[in-house]
């Protein structure tokens, strides 16, 4: 049994565990974590953050010794935030209640914190991955991928985001501006370290296969932390699909604009047009959002811009911007005062200037689309960066 806190000078270790309908698991996870604290001579506890478990999972745990807290906002950062904020600990330790982890490796998150650590992340890459215990999606695909879009953001190594086994110092957590309630909590609390400067450290885990059952991890968890990292990263967000679809759709149009083209047997005429001012107008739309997105982080997130960016606003002026913007559109409405020129001087009879209009349509809004949107840029980074 765990060292309650009224008997014990200094609660040294909290063992806290997110749960949600485990009862099957849950008991056994508790007892064997009192176990570990007793065995390496820990002064701890074990908390039990019940998510709204319909199984009896709270009283399982209970009976086992766990002091049990309740979180009834669902999620799976929601109750590991409960249960952390209930923890009377120095060194906190969070771990799924699933029964994957075992806790014969405590001390290998424990003592690293003693060390001065700030935060302990289990891998599962480096270490054991049981067979049976992922499935071959999650394994070799969703959560390697969601791993390398994290490491951009990271100046320390990582190689599993989002291993459910790590620890973390009270003073750290302090530091952490955590408040994600889904699946991207552990990706948050990775890049919320390095954003606060934390001192953090790998240790190999051994990720054994649930108990009575296959995998609870979905497709919709692996997608909420892509979500998170994608809105971290506009230039994989934004300014690459962005800079492809404005480039092939200028290409298309000007491929085009002097009249069809075959490829093979087969002709792309004037309707490809259409098309290629759709991807223009939507490709420059993206690079903009991609710029505001960026240059927002430039200034309310430094520590995780880009150099270009501000490299880019070391140069941009106002004035640059509008004026490359008023020259891509007086060369849209220079192609249509030459059809209307060419129309009236050909005694204005039947037009069908369908290839040099839609060019020209295209560079109007986009010309427009520069001029309000370096305006919007300016407004955005202020006076922070180069002159506004």
């Amino acid at each position: 049994m765990p060292v309650p806190p009224s008997t014990a000078s200094v609660v040294e270790v909290s063992i806290v565990i997110p749960c949600r309908n485990e009862a099957g698991t849950i008991g056994t996870v508790v007892r064997e974590a009192a176990a570990a604290l007793m065995e390496h001579g820990y002064a701890g506890e074990v908390i039990v953050c019940d998510n709204r478990s319909s199984d009896g999972s709270a009283d399982e745990a209970r009976a086992a010794g766990a002091r049990v807290v309740t979180q009834w906002v669902r999620g799976y950062g929601a109750a590991c935030l409960a249960g952390l904020e209930a923890a009377s600990g120095r060194w906190l330790v969070l771990v799924d209640g699933d029964g994957t982890y075992g806790f014969a490796e405590l001390p290998r998150f424990v003592e690293p914190l003693r060390a001065g650590y700030d935060l302990v992340l289990g891998t599962r890459r480096n270490g054991t991955i049981e067979s049976a215990a992922m499935r071959r999606r999650h394994r070799h695909l969703l959560e390697p991928v969601q791993t390398a879009l994290s490491r951009r953001f990271l100046p320390f190594q990582v190689s599993d985001v989002r291993c459910g086994y790590r620890a973390v110092s009270r003073e750290a957590l302090g530091r952490l501006s955590l408040g994600a309630t889904g699946a991207e909590f552990a990706s948050e609390m990775v890049l919320a370290a390095a954003k606060a400067g934390c001192d953090v450290v790998e240790v190999p885990v051994t990720f054994r296969a649930r108990p009575g059952a296959g995998s609870r991890r979905s497709l919709g968890d692996g997608w909420r932390v892509v979500r998170q990292l994608l809105l971290l990263s506009p230039t994989r967000l934004f300014l690459v699909p962005g800079l492809l679809l404005a480039a092939c759709g200028l290409g298309m149009e000007l491929a085009l604009v002097g009249g069809p083209v075959r490829v093979g047997g087969v002709t792309f005429d004037f309707h490809f047009m259409f098309v290629g001012g759709a991807l223009t107008l939507l490709g420059l739309q993206l690079l903009l959002l991609g710029l505001f997105a960026k240059t927002w982080v430039l200034v309310h997130e430094p520590a995780f811009a880009d150099r270009w960016i501000a490299w880019f606003h070391s140069r941009y002026t106002l004035e640059r911007a509008v004026g490359l913007g008023a020259a891509v559109f007086l060369v849209g409405l220079g192609i249509n005062l030459w059809i209307l020129w060419d129309w009236l001087s050909n005694g204005r009879g039947d037009l069908f200037a369908v290839r040099p209009a839609m060019l020209a349509m295209t560079l109007l809004l986009a010309g427009a689309e520069l001029v309000f949107g370096s305006f919007f840029l300016s407004l955005l980074r202020g006076r922070r960066y180069g002159r506004p």
